[in-house]
């Protein structure tokens, strides 16, 4: 991949997020779907693959004060705009959730999971008023429209043009390695990587607006303060932990608020973000060195995402936080050899994380994945590095990449059938 290939893509997949990616994705579907129809559906009909119904249960929407699907179905439905992609859920106000809440009290929404279906991102919504109906479908990728029709539109249908199933594989790794991606961060014009420094700036709010409300389990806040100080102490490796996991707590609680994700996931973002912002604002790198750690981070997740796919049951903080670790290497001051060792550490360590859906919780994984982020820089910078007699990994980084995303798209399938299938029968109220 040449230069300007590479920043498409990092444009491409590092973009603005309000709420979790996954409800939003399906609120985005049914913006579609509502538009094409052209008037107020009296029926949505909304099909899930699996992995977008466990990333979806459980989550707040931004806005509501509540979780879960139907919310976001509602307002996606009634006041969704597509073009605003993946912030279509922000502006919810009172009265608009009065009528969201109506809209599914009068069991106007259906969710199913599509058991047929070939891709672990999926997205079918059907709106019916009367004799009109309308249907969107997104796939492969949270924005990707690949199907819509409906008497306010001209039917669009690109489905034969993405070939076949990306459970697998969703996407080729071609063009791309740990070596190019390096070599693009740390020698590319700096005038054509500062668009990065959004991230900085949205990760951060993010990260300071969670201090000044009480989101999720407060895992950032609890360790802002003397308790969490008196522990973990008052250094650069709990200020990590706290102002990502801040983030997240803030994110995953349905704050109204917009983060930078990657590849399709706000967390991943997060992770790949504010490690790096805030190592190299307390180790007094320079503005340059710290967009171009920013630029290695997020583009070494997206690179081991293309090969992984969009969702998995392996966590993606495994992922983005491999980024960040890659992130901090450099601005320690290594070069190719320490990065490519802080991913081995990174994987030798966290390869089996499972996601069990998106969730406040979220910020207890985002924590472990950025402190281990940091433990294997500092390894790396070291010289240290996890052998190839152990486990996954092998010499050639990128088959080690390969190994770990072998093992998230194939290896777990039945695990990740397994956490569905306990998350949608358990038994509340019990110790069963």
């Amino acid at each position: 991949m040449d230069d300007k290939d590479i920043i498409s893509l990092l444009k491409r997949e590092v973009v603005p997020a309000v709420g979790c990616t996954e409800p939003a994705a399906v609120a985005l579907c049914c913006a579609y779907a509502a538009e094409a129809l052209g008037t107020k559906p009296r029926k949505v009909e909304v099909k899930l693959s699996a992995n977008m119904l466990k990333n979806a249960m459980g989550v707040g929407i931004p806005g509501t004060g509540m979780t879960g699907l139907p919310v976001a179905i509602a307002i996606g439905t009634l006041w969704g705009r597509s073009a605003d992609g993946l912030e279509v859920l922000k502006g919810t106000d009172a009265q608009r959730l009065a009528a969201a809440k109506e809209f599914i009290a009068e069991g106007r929404i259906s969710i199913k999971l599509c058991e047929d279906c070939c891709d672990t991102l999926y997205i079918q919504v059907r709106c019916t008023d009367g004799d009109l109906h309308s249907e969107a479908i997104i796939a492969r990728e949270h924005r990707l429209l690949v199907f819509r029709e409906g008497p306010c539109c001209e039917t669009f249908d690109i489905r034969a043009s993405l070939g076949g199933s990306n459970t697998q594989q969703e996407e080729s790794a071609d063009g791309l390695s740990l070596r190019r991606v390096f070599e693009f961060a740390t020698t590319a014009p700096l005038e054509d990587l500062e668009f990065i420094n959004e991230s900085a700036k949205l990760n951060e709010a993010a990260a300071e607006e969670s201090l000044r409300g009480n989101y999720g389990h407060e895992l950032g806040k609890t360790l802002s303060r003397p308790l969490g100080k008196g522990i973990l102490g008052d250094s650069i490796f709990s200020h990590i932990i706290c102002a990502t996991s801040s983030a997240c707590d803030a994110r995953m609680a349905g704050a109204s608020i917009p983060v930078m994700s990657n590849s399709g996931s706000g967390n991943q973002g997060i992770a790949a973000t504010m490690p790096v912002v805030v190592f190299a604002r307390e180790n007094h790198n320079t503005e340059e060195e710290l967009t171009r750690a920013l630029v290695l981070s997020h583009l070494t997740a997206i690179y081991i995402k293309q090969s992984l796919g969009r969702l998995s049951c392996l966590c993606g903080c495994v992922v983005a936080s491999t980024g960040s670790s890659c992130g901090i290497t450099y601005l320690m001051g290594g070069g190719y050899e320490q990065v490519s060792a802080s991913v081995k550490n990174m994987i030798a360590n966290l390869a089996g994380m499972v996601c069990d859906g998106a969730k406040p919780s979220c910020a207890l994984k985002v924590s472990s994945g950025v402190s281990t982020a940091v433990l294997s820089a500092i390894l790396a910078i070291q010289n240290h590095s996890v052998t190839s007699a152990e486990g996954l990994i092998e010499d050639d980084v990128d088959r080690t990449i390969h190994n770990m995303t072998r093992l998230g798209s194939l290896g777990m399938r039945e695990t990740d059938r397994m956490v569905l299938d306990i998350m949608t029968h358990k038994q509340k109220g019990t110790n069963q």
